[in-house]
Formats: structure tokens, C-alpha cells, sequence
């Protein structure tokens, strides 16, 4: 799983039909001290997560492995928001 915040969500009302009722979000990757790493990802949302917040994310085939994207062509989920990231003993990030 990968560390990045919800930047914005991409709408397509044309898509194929395994895609319909999901919601996609762009999800910029960040590292263990909440810094960008200049990556973006157009990425399903299985958890209900919202731009700002900061989510577990998972690409290649872990990410069809939600019940909500179980045989759906994506290649990244969202598959957890964050509450709270600890490294080295030390809060780096705690949601509001």
C-alpha cells in the first residue's frame, strides 16, 4: 500500500460499464514525512474518502481486490483513510 492525499476527483460519464458506480479521485503519493513525491494517480474509491484527506492506496492487481472493485478494470484504490501516521516514535500526521 501507498501514502497519498486526495487532490481532486475526475468525472467521465463515458466509461466502460464494469466502471459505472464508482468514483474516481486523484490522489497525489506522498512519503513518510507528508511530502509529495510528484506522483499522481487517478485512483476507485472504496472507502468514501474526500479531497484533503490523507488515504492508504494500493495499485497493479491489490487493487482489485476490494469487494468494490473485485474484477473491475482499475489499477489503483483507495483502501484506507488515515486517522494517524507514527514514525520513528514521533506523530507525523493526526486527522482532525
Amino acid at each position: 500500500m501507498l501514502l497519498g492525499k486526495i487532490t481532486g476527483t475526475v468525472v467521465a460519464t463515458r466509461k466502460d460499464e464494469n466502471l459505472i458506480g464508482l468514483r474516481f479521485l486523484l490522489v497525489e503519493e506522498l512519503d513518510t514525512s507528508m511530502k509529495s513525491n510528484g506522483r499522481i494517480v487517478v485512483a476507485a474509491d472504496s472507502v468514501g474518502a474526500g479531497v484533503g484527506e490523507v488515504v492508504l492506496y494500493a495499485s497493479g492487481s491489490s487493487a482489485r481486490q476490494t469487494v468494490v472493485t473485485k474484477d473491475r478494470p482499475v489499477d489503483a484504490t483507495i483502501m484506507a483513510i488515515v486517522d494517524e501516521l507514527e514514525v520513528g516514535g514521533q506523530s507525523i500526521f493526526r486527522k482532525d
